[in-house]
């Protein structure tokens, strides 16, 4: 069962989206859940959140702000931090659902927000488990894969010219999300962007749009989730990577799991970034799933066959 939900973060700002319930009556572990980079709830999120819910979770989905139905200005700016603060506000909320049992809440996030999660399990202990999908893991070494070096001199002159209009009460400045020449200016440069970003708004989210503020970019730049990756622990963590990701590169994924602490588990799809969501779904919700089970319900972990793994001091990298 779905309804939708709206809340309100600690300094005021209106985000909706969707609660999902288990086709039963009582109260759920529950998963708090929101999209990456410039995404809405409707490219895809829904399909993860009837898998979980079908396995017995509750689910709160939502846009993030300045995104999608959610409110707050600028709208298209991606802000890291503030999406962060605005996880555990969403945990809050969902925690105060009658149908939740707050002991058990777990976070899971994709791309950016798969960046967010790590952040938030490390700083918000009410977060029991988490699961992290195709994450991105620092902002500075990331942006360097994308950027060539002697455009970086261009790109933080334009940063300078934008922050000084701003001051002066000028509109921010605009960038493609991404765009069918990957050497045209865009945050995502890679043809695997393009084709899902467009195909993905074209079929189920049209209230997508292709920008974001330039400014976007700077914070990103500055960004370094995976330096909370050794602070997760004791929260179980599950890494999900893309061996042939183009955006959250997978050596960084690797090599952050390696500097995590038991228990944790990483997953290695075959494809790159976008597979995760259609043609390796069940590759990534699945694992996904037995996580939560494992550590929200207190259920014995299972292999692929559905045999019990033989304790959690085991659970090893697939």
């Amino acid at each position: 069962m779905r309804t939708d939900v709206a809340f309100r973060t600690t300094d005021g700002t209106t985000l909706r989206g969707w609660h999902y319930l288990p086709d039963s009556a009582g109260q759920f572990p529950t998963i708090v859940m929101a999209h990456g980079f410039s995404a809405v709830k409707e490219m895809y999120l829904d399909r993860y959140a009837e898998a979980f819910a079908k396995a017995g979770f509750a689910c709160l989905v939502y846009d993030n702000r300045n995104f999608g139905a959610s409110d707050g200005e600028p709208r298209q700016e991606i802000d890291p931090w503030q999406q962060v603060r605005d996880y555990s506000d969403a945990i809050t909320f969902a925690a105060g659902r009658p149908q939740t049992d707050a002991a058990r809440i777990g976070v899971w996030g994709s791309s950016y927000s798969g960046a967010h999660v790590l952040v938030v399990s490390a700083i918000d202990r009410r977060v029991k488990c988490v699961v992290s999908q195709v994450p991105a893991i620092s902002g500075s070494q990331g942006f360097r894969r994308f950027v060539r070096p002697d455009f970086m001199g261009g790109l933080e002159a334009q940063f300078h010219a934008d922050r000084v209009a701003r001051a002066a009460g000028e509109a921010p400045a605009m960038l493609a999300v991404v765009d069918a020449d990957p050497m045209a200016p865009s945050a995502l440069p890679t043809a695997d962007s393009y084709a899902w970003f467009t195909e993905t708004a074209a079929s189920r989210a049209p209230s997508w749009r292709n920008e974001v503020t330039l400014r976007t970019l700077e914070y990103g730049l500055g960004y370094e989730p995976g330096s909370y990756i050794g602070l997760i622990s004791p929260t179980p963590l599950l890494l999900i990577v893309a061996v042939r990701d183009q955006l959250a590169v997978s050596d960084l994924a690797i090599g952050a799991y390696e500097r995590a602490y038991e228990p944790k588990r990483l997953v290695l799809l075959p494809g790159g970034h976008f597979d995760a969501y259609v043609g390796a779904f069940e590759q990534s919700s699945g694992p996904a799933i037995e996580w939560f089970r494992t550590h929200l319900r207190g259920e014995p972990a299972r292999d692929h066959r559905g045999r019990k793994r033989p304790g959690l001091g085991s659970l090893a990298r697939r």
